[in-house]
């Protein structure tokens, strides 16, 4: 009988509940037998024809799901980042970790959009916002919201920045009658906030570079400077950028001493923490890295560097809930609360950024923090800072390296005595074990190591220098 004349439809789920069961339940050890041996999935070149390999062609008719299981397992896993690899240290790209996989799966499951309304995944979203909060020592009027990232933090920490400067009327009327403006960061700040202002509509020209005081960041008294000269030309200064640990080095600008100058000058002060917010669960002397990150206007930060929570997973933390909420909320009839029902509830996330469809982040946080625990976050932290100082003493003592720059916390920068650092790098990949990005430090290309990963020790910090000085002595292909 046809199914659409009997009134029964179409329906997406399993027609055989049991073979979808043994046949996910295989994929899933298969994912966790690929974490319990993370030391054997190195990155790997994809191949070339991996694109088509993975082509949506003829794809009317369903295929059997062994099938695409095996698709995934033969054509897609072998091929990631590879940095759940303890020998990765390129960019500062997060692990992830095995609780982090069930809670994706639990948050897949529920399929909740924390947008709004009164359910419970909008409850866990608002418990690790308070904590994430609370650990930064901001005020009980703060609040926030989880973010894909820093990037995207960022531009909504900078919205609220223009709303408390300009008022509400900039929300309708926009930046065309408004001053020009400047935001302040340290030479080599993240990309992302001259992106931000692009897309607010100042452009990336409002961006003033203040010159660096060596390891201590930004220079306080070129910033006072800076700020002086905009105001005497009637710029208006919107935000300081401080940086907690610089993309480029791990360097950490003096946030307590830049606190107080914005405080004095009525500038708001936010905080580029994608990274250096969790040296707050660290062991001294880098736990006081961040010092003073609570007396901000905003943070921005990243669960899915650090803290091993799974792609993607960032934080808007704003210290005046109102404003924050002020700066986005914008409820259309259909979206109308109500007393009861599941209309009801609050917070409804969508009021304080740019998204309505949001997925469940906060689940894949609250259970990596509630199944492994602040301590041992924290001991990982302070594990690879201690690594860097580590590769820091080992570049310092070979023949074949030159430190760039002081190991502050947990990005090692030094150049290779001959070669090009970008072909070494490449080589290293392309060798299978040992991955280090390239950056430039005073106008001239070296190695990179940002160190974030929890299965790392101090063998592999040894054994890559090591791989990297035989390269760079004798062109010797490096043991992965």
């Amino acid at each position: 009988m046809d199914a659409e004349k009997d009134g029964e439809g179409h329906r997406l789920d399993p027609q055989d509940w049991g073979t979808f069961r043994a046949e996910t339940a295989r994929l899933l050890g298969d994912c966790l037998d690929r974490l319990e041996g993370a030391r054997d999935y190195p990155w790997r070149s994809p191949p070339g024809d991996l694109r088509q390999a993975v082509a949506l062609n003829d794809v009317e008719a369903p295929r059997p799901l062994a099938e695409v299981y095996e698709q995934i397992r033969r054509d897609i896993m072998p091929y990631a980042t590879g940095n759940t690899h303890p020998g990765f240290f390129g960019w500062v790209h997060g692990t992830g970790s095995p609780v982090g996989v069930a809670a994706e799966m639990v948050a897949a499951t529920m399929n909740a959009n924390c947008g709004g309304r009164d359910h419970g995944a909008m409850q866990v979203e608002a418990a690790v916002i308070d904590w994430a909060c609370a650990l930064a020592g901001m005020g009980e009027d703060a609040f926030g919201l989880l973010t894909t990232g820093t990037s995207q933090a960022t531009l909504l920490a900078l919205a609220a920045a223009r709303v408390r400067a300009f008022g509400l009327d900039v929300r309708k009327s926009g930046i065309r009658n408004l001053p020009e403006v400047a935001v302040y960061v340290a030479t080599g700040a993240h990309a992302c906030i001259g992106q931000a202002l692009e897309v607010m509509g100042h452009g990336s020209g409002a961006l003033r570079h203040i010159a660096l005081n060596g390891a201590m960041g930004m220079d306080l008294a070129a910033l006072e400077r800076a700020v002086a000269r905009d105001v005497e030309a009637g710029i208006r200064p919107l935000a300081v950028v401080a940086t907690a640990g610089s993309v480029n080095t791990g360097v950490f600008d003096p946030i307590e001493d830049i606190a107080n100058f914005c405080e004095a000058q009525g500038i708001w002060l936010h905080i580029d923490a994608a990274f250096g917010f969790w040296t707050l669960l660290a062991e001294a002397p880098w736990r006081d890295l961040a010092k003073g990150i609570g007396r901000a206007q905003s943070v921005a930060l990243d669960f899915h560097k650090w803290m091993a929570v799974p792609y993607d997973c960032g934080a808007c933390l704003i210290s005046d809930r109102e404003l924050h909420r002020a700066t986005f909320a914008n409820r259309p009839e259909y979206l109308a609360s109500a007393d009861q029902g599941l209309a009801g509830g609050t917070p409804w996330f969508t009021d304080y950024g740019i998204e309505l469809s949001r997925g469940f982040r906060a689940l894949k946080v609250w259970a990596t923090v509630q199944a492994i625990g602040t301590s041992a976050l924290g001991a990982a932290v302070s594990d690879n800072c201690r690594q860097a100082r580590l590769m820091g003493q080992l570049v310092v003592a070979s023949p074949h390296l030159t430190l760039a720059h002081p190991v502050v916390s947990n990005l090692c920068c030094f150049y290779p005595a001959r070669g090009d650092p970008a072909e070494l790098a490449a080589q290293m990949q392309l060798a299978g074990g040992y991955v280090f990005s390239t950056t430039e430090i005073d106008g001239r290309s070296c190695l990179r190591a940002g160190i974030v990963n929890h299965r790392t020790t101090s063998s592999d910090i040894r054994a890559a220098i090591g791989a990297l000085e035989a390269l760079v002595d004798g062109g010797l292909a490096p043991e992965g």
